[in-house]
C-alpha cells in the first residue's frame, strides 16, 4: 500500500457502541411518539375488522397447487418452491432411541426484519398487524417484513412485500443486527431465517397495517397472550444489549459455556435422514390428516385460507397441528446477586447444528401423561406446579403461524431454590446469565427459537436486561 493511500485510509471501530444504549432507552420508553398507551388495542381491533380473515380445515384432496408425490407420498407444491412435507428418520448416538416423523422441508432462507427509526430521540420499531392461518386469533403483531424468498420474489404472483427494499438494498438503512437463526427443530428440517434490524435513513411511507412502537411498548404487549408473534419475538431477541458486556461476573465464564455447547454437539451423533412420507413407521394417513398411531405429538392437516391483507388473498396449504399445549420455562436464580438462567443443551432432529441452547423445560405435558414420575423429563413437574409467588413471567404465545395450526405454549420464568435447581446442574444443563445468552444469540444457530422467545420476554419483566 502506498504511503498516500495509507494516510487516506480510515479505520473504524470493530464494534458500534451506540446501538445498545439507544436500544436501552427505547426499552425504557412506555409512551411512543405515534401511539399512546391506550391506542394500540383500538388500532389493532380496527385492523382486524378492516380485512376478511377465515381459515377452514379441508381434506388433502382439496389442496390447490399441491399434490402427493406418487413414489414418496410427500406433499409438494407445483412450483417446486415454498415448502414440502416429507418423512424424517432420526437416530441419536447410534442407539435404539430413534424415531420417525413427518417434517417440513423449506430449504430457502427467509427474511424476518424490523425497521427502526428515531422519533423524538427514541428508537421506534415499525410493526405489522399480520394475519397468519395458524394463529389461534389469526391477527398478531409481526415484524415489518416476514417473508420467505418465494414470497418476496413473488413466486405466488401476488402483491409486493411491503418495505422489503429496506432489507434487500443496503443503501436504504444502517444495519443494527443481522443474524441467521434456526426455527423449530422438532418440525422443520434445517430451516433458518435471516433476523435483521435496520435503521431507516430517510422518510418511510406510511401504511394502515403498520405502526411505530417503542421497545418499551412492545415489552408491555409481550405480557399479553397471543399478541406478539413468534417471528417478532425472535428478531427482538437479537437486539444489541448493554447487559451482554456490563454484567459483573457469572457462575461460568463465556469460554466455559462455549466449550460446554461445543462438547455437547461433538458428543451427540445425531443422524437425520429424509425418507418417504408414505409408509412412515408409527404414522397413518387418512383423507384429512397424517397422524401418530398413538394419537400423540402432532398431525399434518390441510387448510383453506382467506386473508384480505396478505400479498395473495386466498390459498390452501398443509399445516402441522400439535396435540396439546406446550410448556416452555426458564428456571432462574440470583447467584451472588447476579441473575442466572438454567439452560439445556437440547438435541432436535431438524437443527443444522444438532444441539442448541434451550430453556430448562420445553415439553408438551400431554405426551408424558402416562409416564412414571421417575421417567418424566427433568424439571417438567416443577414448571407445572410452580408456586405462583415464584413465577416472574407467564403468558401464552403461539408458534410460527404460517406453518403450524393452533401451536401454543405457556411461557414461564420461574425463580427456583437450591433444592429445586442446584448450582451443580445436572448433565446437559448449565447456569448462564441473560447477557451470556444474548451473546450466544448474536452468534446465530446457538440458541433455539423457544429460548429466544424467552429472551425477548425477559425484557418485559426487566430481568437482567436493559429494561
Amino acid at each position: 500500500m502506498s504511503p498516500k493511500l495509507a494516510a487516506a485510509t480510515v479505520l473504524r471501530p470493530r464494534q458500534d457502541a451506540g446501538p445498545a444504549g439507544r436500544i436501552a432507552r427505547s426499552a425504557a420508553t412506555a409512551q411512543g411518539a405515534h401511539l399512546a398507551p391506550g391506542e394500540f388495542h383500538a388500532w389493532f381491533a380496527q385492523r382486524r375488522a378492516a380485512h376478511p380473515f377465515r381459515v377452514d380445515r379441508i381434506p388433502f384432496a382439496e389442496l390447490e397447487g399441491w399434490s402427493t408425490q406418487r413414489d414418496t407420498g410427500n406433499l409438494v407444491h407445483r412450483s417446486g418452491r415454498f415448502f414440502s412435507v416429507e418423512g424424517l428418520a432420526v437416530s441419536v448416538d447410534g442407539g435404539p432411541d430413534g424415531w420417525h416423523q413427518p417434517v417440513i422441508r423449506q430449504p430457502e432462507t427467509g427474511i424476518l426484519g424490523i425497521l427502526v427509526k428515531e422519533f423524538d430521540g427514541v428508537l421506534h420499531c415499525l410493526m405489522q398487524a399480520k394475519m397468519e392461518p395458524g394463529n389461534p386469533n389469526l391477527l398478531q403483531l409481526s415484524p415489518t417484513v416476514q417473508a420467505t424468498r418465494s414470497n418476496y420474489t413473488k413466486v405466488h404472483r401476488g402483491a409486493d412485500v411491503k418495505y422489503i427494499e429496506y432489507f434487500t438494498r443496503p443503501e436504504r438503512g444502517a444495519v443494527l443486527a443481522d443474524v441467521l437463526q434456526s426455527e423449530h427443530g422438532s418440525w422443520f428440517l434445517h430451516k433458518h431465517n435471516r433476523n435483521v434490524i435496520v435503521e431507516a435513513t430517510g422518510d418511510v411511507p406510511p401504511d394502515d397495517d403498520f405502526r411505530w412502537l417503542t421497545l418499551g411498548q412492545i415489552a408491555e404487549l409481550l405480557r399479553l397472550d397471543n399478541v406478539v408473534n413468534m417471528d417478532a419475538r425472535t428478531v427482538l431477541s437479537c437486539v444489541p444489549r448493554t447487559a451482554a458486556q456490563s454484567e459483573p461476573a457469572a457462575l461460568h465464564s463465556d469460554a466455559e459455556l462455549r466449550s460446554w455447547l461445543t462438547e455437547a454437539r461433538a458428543r451427540h451423533d445425531v443422524h437425520a435422514e429424509r425418507v418417504p412420507l408414505a409408509g412412515l413407521p408409527g404414522w397413518a394417513r387418512d383423507d384429512s390428516s397424517i397422524h401418530h398411531l398413538e394419537g400423540r405429538y402432532f398431525e399434518v392437516v390441510a387448510a383453506s385460507v382467506q386473508a384480505g391483507s396478505r400479498e395473495v388473498t386466498g390459498w390452501t396449504q398443509p399445516l402441522i397441528r400439535p396435540r396439546g399445549r406446550g410448556v416452555v420455562a426458564f428456571l432462574t436464580r440470583r447467584i451472588n446477586g447476579v441473575p442466572h438462567l438454567l439452560a439445556h443443551a437440547r438435541t432436535e432432529g431438524g437443527l443444522r447444528g444438532t444441539v442448541e441452547i434451550a430453556p430448562t423445560v420445553m415439553y408438551t405435558p400431554d405426551n408424558y401423561a402416562d409416564v412414571a414420575a421417575a421417567d418424566r423429563p427433568p424439571f417438567l413437574d416443577l414448571a407445572l406446579s410452580a408456586d405462583p409467588a415464584r413465577v416472574r413471567y407467564e403468558a401464552t404465545h403461539s408458534e410460527e403461524g404460517g406453518r403450524f395450526l393452533d401451536a401454543q405454549s405457556r411461557y414461564l420464568v420461574i425463580e427456583a431454590e437450591e433444592g429445586q435447581a442446584p448450582l451443580d446442574a445436572p448433565e446437559g444443563y448449565r447456569w448462564l446469565t441473560p447477557g451470556q445468552l444474548s451473546l450466544f444469540v448474536q452468534q446465530g444457530h446457538c440458541v433455539n427459537v423457544q429460548a429466544r422467545t424467552l429472551m425477548a420476554c425477559l425484557d418485559a419483566i426487566g430481568y437482567g436486561t436493559d429494561g
